[in-house]
């Protein structure tokens, strides 16, 4: 072989070589399973996407399922052949259920940037927003909104509801919660006088809240933080959040790294760049909650307008843990009549 043709194919190997390298990197795969609106086209899945494979020489993939309890039940029926390498949307109702699993491992990532109500420490799951359920209402069909969760039990009939389902959905988890929090052992007498005040329940929030802007329902279950959406993107106060007496229960939504996945390092990147700006600037308005971690750039000024909680309502994990199954149980013994 001539040597200039030596050099040539010497030459085209090593690119060979080099591009199988580059192409290897790139051709990494982060799968996170999430919920279903957090990877809508107006969702903040898109742009984190967009915003984390500019960094990561990766490929995102997100895998959207229904809602946050949905999630664990995935979860818990896959097992460790569970494609996901993180699980994003559970929230701390769910976080001692999920450790029990087993399929998580340490997250092992700087949290120093997370600022929620109440501090944060967990070695597992790490928090990306937080907000407070609250019943959202159209002000052009009701002028005198409830301002007590006992007002909306004990209201007119006529006035429907819609809510989720607190075996899929962790806002309808998030209610069951909120009226234990507030009637304790007379829950179940709670939940038959709201019975006939509920339009319907659906699986996911979606769902409900598509009920509620399509004018199907004048008032549905979702959070404080949604009437900013209105504001911001369709330049309307027309839909606000009912204040309650009793205090709101709060919500913080966490993500965490499964022990199966083959792409830890990739994950824990991905973690702690869920912390910062690239992620975290995107939650006011694409997800609509509070975020967690550090931003670039201030909140919104509507996020100053909205219905600030006097009292905080939650749960521990751990008695979230004992009671949930005993609590839903209750639940549907009522709706299921």
């Amino acid at each position: 072989m001539p040597f200039h043709s030596y050099l040539s194919a010497l030459f085209g190997a090593l690119l060979l070589s080099v591009s199988g390298q580059i192409a290897t990197a790139s051709d990494k795969t982060l799968t996170i399973y999430t919920y279903d609106s957090f990877v809508a086209d107006w969702g903040p899945g898109p742009v984190i996407k967009k915003a984390f494979e500019s960094e990561c020489d990766c490929t995102l993939d997100w895998v959207g399922i229904a809602d946050g309890v949905a999630l664990l039940n995935r979860l818990k029926l896959e097992g460790d052949s569970a494609k996901a390498d993180i699980v994003l949307g559970l929230d701390t109702n769910l976080v001692a259920e999920a450790k029990a699993t087993g399929l998580f491992a340490r997250h092992d990532t700087d949290t120093s940037a997370i600022n929620v109500p109440g501090g944060w420490s967990d070695d597992v799951f790490i928090p990306y927003d937080y907000g407070y359920f609250a019943f959202v209402y159209d002000t052009d069909v009701i002028s005198d909104p409830p301002t007590s969760l006992k007002e909306l039990v004990e209201g007119d009939p006529s006035i429907k509801i819609a809510i989720q389902d607190p075996r899929t959905a962790t806002p309808g988890l998030g209610l069951l919660l909120w009226m234990k929090s507030v009637y304790g052992d007379e829950a179940v007498d709670a939940w038959k006088d709201i019975k006939d005040r509920v339009l319907t329940v659906t699986p996911g929030w979606s769902e409900a809240y598509g009920l509620f802007t399509n004018g199907e329902v004048p008032m549905v279950l979702s959070y404080t933080t949604s009437p900013a959406y209105h504001m911001i993107a369709e330049e309307t106060d027309r839909y606000q959040a009912a204040a309650f007496e009793e205090g709101h229960y709060m919500q913080i939504e966490v993500a965490g790294l499964l022990a199966g996945s083959d792409q830890k390092d990739l994950a824990r990147q991905f973690l702690e760049f869920m912390t910062g700006p690239g992620f975290q600037n995107a939650i006011p308005t694409t997800n609509w909650m509070f975020p967690a971690g550090a931003l670039s750039e201030p909140v919104p000024a509507a996020f100053d307008t909205l219905v600030k909680p006097e009292k905080t309502l939650l749960f521990s994990p751990q008695e979230v843990q004992e009671n949930r199954k005993a609590w839903v149980d209750e639940w549907l013994a009522v709706m299921s009549r």
